[in-house]
């Protein structure tokens, strides 16, 4: 009897932490994840004049958005995020990455990510993704990004504001991916149309 109790006090031991302590969560109802709707056609080759190169880096993200949850603005003061769906990645690279694909579509530049920046300092794209997720008040989709574009060669600094918003049928994990990514869409032709005529 002895014996068999100390076998069982590890076992209870082990059976009340699993009780406290999650070593792995549920899958998501949904993964979410931004599609560019410009796409560069495969074997595309391109060719540049040193300085001539677009790098576009991850934006900066407000506190809300810097989580791979989505996000809800409930009023003017409040946030809350929709249960069962998260970003295979987080907002700022998933933007940054149809930043870069809608900008190589849309124009003839080399388009870098920041960890190529060093091999051709050309013109810079940074900016803030302020708002990427969805409006209880209006039930839209919003993706907002303000984008600051440095030239260089001694040129001036630009800035600029870019907006879009799509209706969304309900706020729950099924219906926000496809507004949010439209809404993207919108903002990153936007930007795209701007960077390559400046």
């Amino acid at each position: 009897m002895i014996r068999n109790a100390k076998i069982l006090v590890p076992a209870i031991a082990a059976l009340s932490l699993s009780a406290c302590v999650s070593f792995g969560g549920n899958a998501p109802a949904q993964l979410l994840t931004l599609t560019s709707d410009a796409r560069v056609a495969t074997g595309t080759v391109r060719t540049g004049a040193p300085g001539t190169s677009i790098t576009v880096m991850d934006p900066d993200t407000p506190k809300k958005l810097d989580t791979v949850r989505v996000p809800v603005q409930v009023d003017a003061v409040s946030v809350a995020y929709i249960k069962d769906a998260q970003w295979v990645d987080s907002p700022r690279h998933l933007f940054q990455k149809m930043l870069s694909e809608t900008i190589a579509a849309s124009g003839t530049a080399i388009v870098l990510d920041s960890g190529q920046y060093s091999s051709d300092p050309g013109k810079r794209l940074l900016g803030e993704l302020i708002d990427f997720g969805v409006d209880a008040r209006t039930n839209t989709a919003v993706v907002t990004y303000d984008a600051t574009l440095a030239p260089g060669g001694g040129a001036p600094v630009l800035r600029k504001r870019f907006s879009a918003s799509v209706p969304v049928s309900a706020i729950h994990a099924a219906s926000v991916g496809a507004p949010i990514n439209q809404a993207a869409n919108k903002v990153a032709a936007e930007v795209a149309a701007w960077v390559n005529g400046g």
